[in-house]
């Protein structure tokens, strides 16, 4: 890698979807060094799925990555058991061993869509959170104050609504914190809602005759609905969702949406974004840049052919305009695999098997555009399918 090439990387990576980074100065000078540094990314295990807001803070380790830095990846399964309070207004649920097992299983196929696993060191902080014991946390605890604690956006209005804030909750930033200590981590990175957390690792690194770590804060990436994208608010649009759902969920946004995630979620260069800025601000239907976003992010995950045949079933079914995408209802099936009569009977709209397979006769059943007239055939879902039944009814499949 040329020193210009090495140095373009260097300053795409401390600007690019950041918001801040604490002791700039002294991280751009050992990326322009000859260590190779130990970065970190804790992410729990809270869901079964990894949304692309997640993605923004994976890719920025695949850019570390890159120029030749060691990753570290901790799967919080402990962490995940006591909940990350940092952006929730209400006392997290206590998960279970068993739950957070089953939210692993496929954690690692899709963190390696955007990571080299090869490459990555990954660590379960059950490795060594299940080994301190009450007099080591305790001189944990001792580092912070419930001032501290409260002080918190999220625990200062629960306190001011009396709601229950628990201890194991003002707890969570003690366990990731000494995270940074039993990896020995340079830098690490969070989200806005992580700067606590972050700050509570530098803090408990010194305790423990370590150098503090630099910190990375990466932007935060809006939902569907407009607030933080989140699994536990189900605003999300996952990496491993099927073409047609990630491209129909992208359609499905507020316009307002479109540059940011632009910025956020796609590989494209300031001039090109720029470009489709300018094109919003005169003439442009926004639609038309839309599907363009919404083609980048399929192609990101799924490969350029899989977007483009996701964007031609988009389009065969909304090109008439008979619906637009947002209005949509979900449709949860209980099986991936259904047949077409029953597909038109989970769908509600016929009351009756005898009513459902006249629909069905009638070609009034179609899914992605395709009309469907054989009432036993099975049918298999991704998610993200759009089935019309008869002549109005519309339904995203879930």
């Amino acid at each position: 890698m040329s020193m210009t090439s090495r140095d373009n990387k260097i300053s795409h990576l401390l600007a690019r979807n950041v918001e801040q980074v604490i002791e700039r100065k002294h991280l751009e000078s050992a990326l322009h060094g000859a260590k190779k540094l130990r970065v970190k990314l804790g992410i729990d295990p809270t869901g079964e799925k990894i949304h692309i807001g997640r993605a923004v803070i994976l890719w920025k380790l695949r850019e570390f990555q890159e120029l030749g830095h060691e990753i570290i990846l901790i799967i919080g399964d402990f962490t995940a058991q006591i909940g990350d309070p940092s952006d929730k207004l209400e006392k997290r649920p206590f998960l279970g061993k068993e739950q957070v097992a089953k939210n692993l299983k496929n954690y690692l196929p899709q963190i390696g869509m955007i990571l080299d696993l090869k490459k990555t060191e990954v660590r379960y902080n059950s490795e060594w959170l299940a080994k301190l014991n009450f007099r080591e946390i305790g001189e944990l605890a001792e580092l912070f104050t419930f001032q501290q604690i409260l002080e918190r956006r999220n625990f200062r209005e629960r306190w001011e609504k009396h709601q229950e804030i628990s201890y194991r909750e003002g707890m969570y930033a003690l366990m990731q914190g000494y995270d940074s200590v039993a990896i020995k981590a340079d830098v690490e990175l969070g989200g806005t809602d992580q700067l606590f957390n972050l700050m509570a690792g530098r803090k408990i690194q010194e305790r423990y005759g370590q150098k503090p770590q630099d910190v990375m804060i990466t932007s935060m990436l809006l939902g569907l609905d407009g607030r933080k994208m989140s699994t536990s608010w189900g605003n999300v649009i996952n990496i491993a969702d099927a073409p047609d759902e990630q491209f129909g969920k992208v359609m499905s946004m507020h316009d307002d949406m479109i540059l940011g995630y632009f910025r956020a979620v796609t590989k494209l260069s300031d001039v090109e974004m720029e470009s489709y800025k300018k094109e919003l601000k005169s003439d442009a239907n926004p639609r038309d840049i839309k599907l363009i976003l919404a083609r980048e992010i399929v192609a990101l995950y799924h490969g350029k052919a899989a977007a483009e045949k996701a964007q031609e079933r988009w389009e065969r079914v909304f090109s008439k305009k008979e619906i637009h995408a947002a209005d949509i209802p979900e449709l949860k099936l209980k099986s991936k695999k259904i047949s077409v009569v029953d597909l038109v009977l989970a769908s509600g709209v016929a009351k009756s098997k005898s009513e459902a397979r006249r629909l069905v006769g009638q070609g009034a059943v179609s899914v992605n555009g395709v009309v469907e007239k054989d009432p036993v055939k099975t049918l298999s879902f991704g998610g993200g399918e759009v089935a019309k039944v008869g002549k109005k009814n519309f339904f995203r499949v879930a």
